[in-house]
């Protein structure tokens, strides 16, 4: 029950806050214009993350009041590390602070995950673990992060998308942890989700506010930190995660190291992520993004399959999702070719 509340408490916040910032009379309507990546025409405020942050840690509170049990210390380490992401983003929409500033504190974000005991301490596969020596461990546990970080604010380019995705893949995690025996963990989850909604009530098709670089920012890294709290404690192994935010860190990464292969500079802004392609090919925000709630649906149900599920099939279901991705990038190139669009190739 206290659960349930907590959620429907953060739920409520991030709708209140989100309506009252679409508004021009409030002093949270700050405009996103559009630029070399933007998928929209005219201005929009992007606030929305605000909301959104705001909603979690109301919800978080009343979850800590009524539970009336202690939470483990990696809840406190990574509320404090995602307010100094979120205090950061929240400049950056303001201001736009230079990337060396936002990139060094998203490594500092890291390092601190890493102080706290939530560093990759193992790689594991299907069937496969191998210990990490402390250096590697710390460089891929800095490298993964700051790669959430930075991914999901990639991939909040498309009204509902980013949304979506934390609404599904955040509620997977919740799945898989109340199913794992912690309810803390399913249960901050389930709050991220709530809060998320409300801000999706507003975002999805036509959005009338984006989440900006801070609720982008700031739900990369929980992604992230959510990600080793489970892989750290054996809840659930770091690769079921990964496969459930996959449609984010497959576009995200393909589409860097093809504009590596190229040679373009990788930093600045463009618009040749898949799910950008397809919106330039005439299929628009909506439908789009509902194409993308599918793939997201499919992933979330790869790995709730794969969590109970033994090596073999594991790796079965891996090989599927593998497939469904290549089988989703043919789709794209097909789009783009039968309206006339030149591919990126």
């Amino acid at each position: 029950m206290s659960l349930l509340l907590a959620a429907g408490v953060a739920l409520v916040v991030a709708l209140l806050l989100t309506r009252a910032f679409t508004r021009p009379a409030s002093r949270m309507h700050i405009l996103d214009h559009p630029n070399e990546r933007s998928l929209h025409s005219n201005p929009m405020p992007r606030t929305g993350g605000v909301a959104i942050v705001t909603g979690i840690v109301v919800g978080g509170v009343m979850f800590a009041v009524t539970a009336g049990s202690r939470l483990p210390i990696a809840v406190g380490w990574l509320g404090t590390i995602a307010t100094l992401i979120a205090v950061v983003s929240y400049f950056d929409d303001r201001r736009h602070l230079p990337i060396v500033v936002r990139l060094t504190a998203h490594i500092a974000a890291s390092g601190l995950l890493v102080v706290a005991g939530l560093g990759i301490g193992s790689l594991s596969l299907p069937g496969f673990t191998y210990a990490l020596p402390a250096w590697p461990a710390t460089v891929l546990t800095v490298l993964f992060t700051v790669w959430m970080v930075n991914l999901y604010n990639f991939m909040d380019g498309m009204d509902g998308f980013a949304g979506g995705m934390t609404a599904i893949g955040f509620g997977t995690l919740a799945v898989l942890g109340w199913w794992g025996g912690d309810e803390v963990f399913a249960a901050l989850n389930v709050i991220i989700v709530g809060a998320t909604i409300g801000f999706l009530i507003f975002n999805f098709p036509p959005a009338k506010i984006f989440m900006g670089d801070t609720g982008s920012s700031t739900l990369g890294f929980l992604a992230a930190g959510m990600s080793l709290w489970a892989h750290v404690t054996g809840l659930v192994p770091l690769w079921i995660s990964v496969v459930v935010f996959s449609p984010f860190i497959v576009d995200a990464t393909v589409t860097l190291v093809r504009r590596a292969g190229r040679g373009e500079k990788v930093w600045q802004a463009h618009k040749t992520h898949y799910y950008q392609r397809l919106v330039q090919a005439g299929w628009g925000h909506r439908k789009t993004v509902l194409l993308e709630y599918g793939l997201m649906l499919v992933c979330a149900g790869a790995a709730v399959a794969a969590y109970a599920a033994g090596a073999l099939l594991q790796w079965v279901l891996v090989g599927a999702v593998a497939m469904m991705y290549i089988g989703f990038f043919e789709l794209v190139r097909a789009v783009e070719a039968r309206s006339g669009v030149v591919p990126y190739r």
